[in-house]
């Protein structure tokens, strides 16, 4: 298949025919390949919604918490990836006062839904448990969403926002957002794994894991929490740190779909100029 010609800035002006224009060294579409992690996503939140597990999370508070578990540390930061992918520049320029309320929404929407109350109701009601689950989803995609879009490039070369070209201060509250995450997730994962009695009505509500005491079943919800949740959050934060400190987003190309992305594409021999 022809590649076309080179033109006098080195981009490659395509002919009729070629897979796709390209602009620099990347493509202007990215390939199907390179949307793997929206894809994964998807497919990741059809299993955990209309699998097995959410009549299964009717009776046992720890199969609730791999749902919720799935949907934010797993499903979330994939999915947001996996925009950025799609629509290059749709997070750019994320202000640091957007990220940090990110942050706040989602332990709002966390906490809230384990309150005894809201949980134990959503735990028995339909619309209350789809409700829940669609906050978690749109909460985790916000925090993502944000941290990544603070990483990238704004409008004019900027990120963040305000006159500040380096946009160091939003980068940063990217990743204090994800940090901050991570630590009250940590701290509600410790709740629940170290409290010495049930704190939901699931022993009268539904029937719990036929193996183990309600309290066990909590006690085991708290693990997934800390080991899935605060895990995710912390990798996540470290990793968007670690491409803070690589340097300004987009001094390396100038397309910013893939500044803040922790699994960025391989370039192919297609992509070269």
């Amino acid at each position: 298949m022809s590649r076309g010609r080179a033109t006098s800035d080195g981009s490659q002006a395509f002919r009729a025919g070629d897979a796709a224009p390209v602009t620099g060294r990347r493509p202007l579409w990215p390939s199907r390949l390179h949307l793997w992690p929206l894809v994964l996503a998807l497919s990741l939140l059809a299993l955990l919604w209309f699998g097995p597990l959410p009549a299964r999370a009717q009776g046992s508070f720890a199969a609730h918490m791999v749902m919720h578990m799935g949907v934010v540390a797993i499903a979330a930061p994939l999915l947001a990836i996996g925009l950025a992918r799609l629509w290059p520049g749709l997070m750019a320029g994320i202000p640091a006062g957007l990220a940090l309320a990110a942050s706040f929404a989602e332990f709002v929407v966390i906490w809230g839904w384990h309150a005894p109350a809201l949980h134990d109701a959503a735990r028995v009601e339909m619309p209350l448990f789809v409700a829940e689950q669609a906050s978690f989803l749109l909460a985790g995609l916000f925090v993502w969403a944000t941290a990544l879009g603070t990483a990238e490039e704004g409008p004019r070369g900027k990120t963040g926002a305000g006159g500040d070209t380096s946009g160091l201060g939003a980068r940063a509250a990217g990743v204090a957002g994800l940090l901050m995450t991570s630590m009250h997730m940590t701290l509600l994962g410790a709740l629940l794994l170290f409290s010495p009695r049930p704190l939901y009505a699931c022993a009268d509500l539904c029937s719990p894991a036929a193996s183990m005491t309600p309290l066990e079943d909590q006690a085991l919800g708290g693990v997934i929490m800390l080991v899935v949740g605060g895990a995710a959050y912390l990798t996540g934060g470290l990793v968007l740190l670690a491409s803070v400190l690589r340097g300004p987003p987009g001094s390396a190309m100038p397309e910013t779909a893939y500044a803040a992305d922790p699994f960025p594409p391989t370039t192919t021999g297609r992509d070269a100029p």
